[in-house]
């Protein structure tokens, strides 16, 4: 079964321990489209159990106002995915992040947990979405066989840590280390029609570098940004959110090709520029991600 949600607006999806209450009551205040609930790196190997017990009321309990809830789980190479899968699926959680996913095999060993855990839980089937993280080089390599392994799976992400300690270099905050990871998962993401998500940046003392490289991100065709803290949510939807501008721009192409392919005429201009059907898609999805966002207004080009 499709479900409608996956496709939905993620700019931005703050990851946060999903053992500490204080941190996951009330994250929706600060208006990410998605919050990350971690039981993998930021739980204490003895302290599992607790997170998943913290997770599941949360999960139960917590109105999280509208904001997606993932939950990256513990990795296959361990003793805990299986019972976090349980506990995603029997509280009700968006979707599962599975890390350090290297093959198609990896997603549908996670797929098959989750439809059993939708049967014994009585969930609707295909309600769990999946997302796949990339921490490896081989993730890389196999980044196409990984987007086109499961109908649930709605994205993947890139893990830089990971996959920079794989590739025996590190991040060096000019992004060339990462740079063909980049743009192999986008052009697979896109040729697979799945979304693609950029790593988290860990410099919370460079603001500005941090906005350079989520303009570079969203220039390469990432859908969102991983992110460690919640100040790092505006500058995330500023760039991400179309302008006004971009938007009066993208009403009058739409207008303009619809009408002159009932003329029969191919190409002319739009505000002096040369404009052809080829932008015809992507004024559409202008106009998509601003409704989504919150900031369409119908018309906007006649005002």
């Amino acid at each position: 079964m499709r479900n409608p949600e996956k496709f939905r607006l993620r700019r931005s999806m703050l990851f946060l321990n999903a053992q500490k209450p204080g941190l996951i009551r009330d994250p929706y205040v600060y208006a990410p489209d998605t919050i990350m609930l971690d039981l993998e790196d930021a739980v204490a190997e003895n302290q599992k159990d607790a997170a998943r017990y913290s997770l599941y009321h949360a999960l139960k309990e917590i109105d999280y106002h509208g904001v997606e809830r993932i939950v990256r789980i513990n990795g296959l190479d361990t003793p805990h995915w299986r019972e976090d899968v349980r506990v995603c699926v029997a509280g009700g959680a968006d979707g599962i992040r599975i890390p350090k996913t290297e093959s198609g095999v990896d997603v549908r060993a996670i797929e098959e947990e989750v439809r059993k855990a939708e049967q014994e839980f009585g969930v609707e089937e295909g309600k769990t979405l999946l997302m796949a993280a990339l921490e490896s080089c081989m993730g890389v390599i196999n980044v196409m066989e990984i987007c086109r392994s499961s109908e649930r799976l709605f994205g993947i992400a890139l893990s830089g840590g990971d996959y920079t300690k794989d590739l025996q270099t590190v991040i060096s905050g000019t992004g060339i280390e990462l740079a063909g990871a980049r743009q192999n998962m986008i052009i697979a993401a896109r040729a697979a029609k799945v979304q693609c998500f950029d790593t988290v940046y860990t410099d919370l003392d460079n603001m500005e570098g941090f906005e350079r490289e989520t303009a570079m991100i969203k220039a390469m065709g990432f859908d969102g940004k991983s992110l460690i803290n919640p100040r790092q949510i505006s500058i995330v939807h500023k760039i991400f959110t179309p302008t006004e501008k971009e938007i009066i721009f993208a009403e009058k192409v739409v207008r303009e090709i619809d009408e002159k392919k009932k003329l029969g005429i191919g190409v002319f201009t739009v505000d002096g520029k040369m404009i052809d059907i080829a932008f015809y898609d992507g004024a559409k999805r202008c106009l998509e991600l601003a409704k989504a966002s919150g900031v369409y207004r119908k018309g906007a080009a006649e005002c």
